[in-house]
């Protein structure tokens, strides 16, 4: 493992000493990869466009990173900017020099990369979902077929700059990201198949956030029973980042199960108090979406702004909970409701 180990060590000094003039593209890269773009971006652009392709990002974007935390704690996966000082590897000879970024310190376990495991997962979902709506158009033959050219090229020139930047950064080894994107793709083709998310129940959302929130703890609580630290990597963050301030509580794994069950039950609610897609059919003119859209990602950018203070851990991840769970309400049922609304008495005022 120490040989493959420093082969990624290896290729990520080679990229940061080849490829400086990369170095702005590969953050920005890496911080839209996150599924924090799928959330505050896209779903609410697809749930307006097409809802049932929206519903299935968020299943596929939760589940994956769930599985993408459970398998962390199982595959014990290091980092290379705190193993390239910890490894006995390369003996009395200096150990290459990495460099370190904002977005590099990370406290979660490094494989699967969850960056490279969202970003495939979500990428693969909308690919499939344009090339279904067209096949449902009946484009001919020749435009279909250059539009799945176009589309999985694209995907693939993605995935290829996300896997890149997340080494680049030296916050995953090569294997990491390429068993991501191999898994995310994996979870996304699972609920290709899956038709029951379109018409679940409240009570199913929460039976589903239930059971995953309380699987993953328990699966911790086992592990930790036995003698096994879970928290192990959050001591190396803290030891080996040249940046104190570069640790986040946001990364990791807590956080992260907190804020995927808040934005799985807020669509649960967000649906149940809009009325299915009751909203959508009564009100489906272009105008009306695009209006819902464009509010949506307004009043999201608003609330992306919102932080917690990580002083007190339980308050933080509750707020982050509410956070994420209000940041699918909004779209589904607050902005819809009140457009419509707004829609309505204006043309009974005018009908007056």
């Amino acid at each position: 493992m120490d040989l493959l180990h420093s082969w990624g060590v290896n290729l990520a000094v080679h990229l940061q000493t080849e490829h400086q003039d990369w170095e702005n593209l590969f953050q920005w890269v890496s911080s839209v990869a996150d599924l924090h773009t799928t959330f505050f971006v896209f779903f609410p652009i697809w749930f307006h466009l097409h809802r049932d392709v929206g519903v299935k990002l968020i299943w596929v974007a939760v589940v994956g990173d769930w599985l993408n935390l459970v398998l962390k704690w199982v595959l014990f996966g290091e980092r290379p900017y705190w193993w390239v000082h910890e490894t006995k590897f390369y003996g009395p000879i200096k150990h290459p020099e990495l460099q370190q970024f904002s977005i590099t310190c990370e406290t979660g376990p490094g494989s699967p990369s969850g960056h490279a495991m969202g970003s495939a997962g979500v990428g693969y979902a909308m690919v499939t979902a344009v090339l279904s709506i067209a096949a449902e158009r009946k484009l001919s033959s020749l435009h279909y077929r250059l539009l799945q050219l176009v589309l999985w090229v694209a995907l693939g020139m993605v995935e290829l700059l996300v896997c890149m930047s997340r080494v680049y950064l030296a916050a995953h080894f090569p294997h990491q990201v390429i068993s991501g994107v191999i898994s995310g793709i994996i979870v996304a083709e699972i609920f290709s198949r899956v038709q029951w998310i379109y018409s679940a129940s409240l009570k199913k959302y929460i039976s589903v956030t239930l059971f995953l929130l309380f699987f993953a703890v328990g699966f911790y609580v086992l592990l930790k029973a036995v003698g096994v630290d879970l928290l192990w990597t959050l001591a190396k963050a803290q030891k080996w980042c040249v940046n104190p301030d570069w640790v986040l509580m946001d990364t990791t794994p807590f956080a992260s199960l907190l804020r995927n069950m808040g934005t799985l039950f807020g669509l649960g609610l967000g649906l149940h108090l809009s009325g299915g897609n009751e909203t959508s059919r009564k009100h489906s003119c272009v105008f009306f979406r695009m209006g819902c859209i464009g509010v949506s990602l307004v009043l999201l950018q608003f609330l992306d702004k919102m932080t917690f203070s990580s002083s007190n851990q339980l308050l933080f991840y509750f707020l982050s909970f509410c956070k994420s769970a209000f940041a699918l309400v909004l779209p589904t049922a607050i902005v819809p409701g009140a457009i419509c609304w707004i829609s309505t008495k204006n043309r009974h005022d005018k009908d007056m």
